[in-house]
C-alpha cells in the first residue's frame, strides 16, 4: 500500500506535470495522442477541452479527479502499476491517478482499445 506521504504527493501533484509524459509514453510505443485522451475521457470523462484547461489551470490530480466523472467500470482495472496492485489501493485519489497509470501503460504495451475501456 502507498503510504500517507505518498498519498499527500500524489494529491499535490499536477496533471500538467504528468500529461507530457504519458503522451510520449505512449507516441514512442506507436499509439497516438488522441487515443490517450480517449482512455483519459473514458475514465475520467474529460474531453479534449477538459484535458486542455486542466494542463493550463495547472490542476492538481485532487482538483482533475474531483471535477471529472470516473467511469463506473474503472473498479474493473486491476493489476500491478508501480509495484501496487490496483485494486488494492486504500487512499480513493492514490487509486484513481494509478488507474489512469494503468491505462496509460496498457496502451502503451499496445492492448486493443475494447480491452483497455474495459468493453
Amino acid at each position: 500500500m502507498a503510504n500517507s506521504s505518498q498519498d499527500e504527493k500524489i494529491a499535490k501533484m499536477t496533471f500538467a506535470s504528468v500529461y507530457p509524459h504519458y503522451v510520449t509514453k505512449v507516441e514512442r510505443k506507436g499509439r497516438t495522442k488522441e487515443e490517450l485522451h480517449e482512455v483519459i475521457n473514458w475514465l475520467c470523462g474529460y474531453g479534449d477541452a477538459d484535458i486542455e484547461a486542466a494542463i493550463t489551470d495547472k490542476r492538481t490530480f485532487q482538483a482533475f479527479f474531483d471535477q471529472g466523472k470516473l467511469h463506473p467500470n474503472a473498479h474493473l482495472i486491476t493489476g500491478v502499476i508501480c509495484g501496487y496492485r490496483v485494486e488494492d489501493i486504500e487512499n480513493p485519489l492514490s487509486q484513481k491517478v494509478r488507474y489512469l497509470d494503468k491505462l496509460v501503460d496498457e496502451l502503451a504495451k499496445g492492448k486493443k482499445m475494447e480491452k483497455i475501456l474495459r468493453q
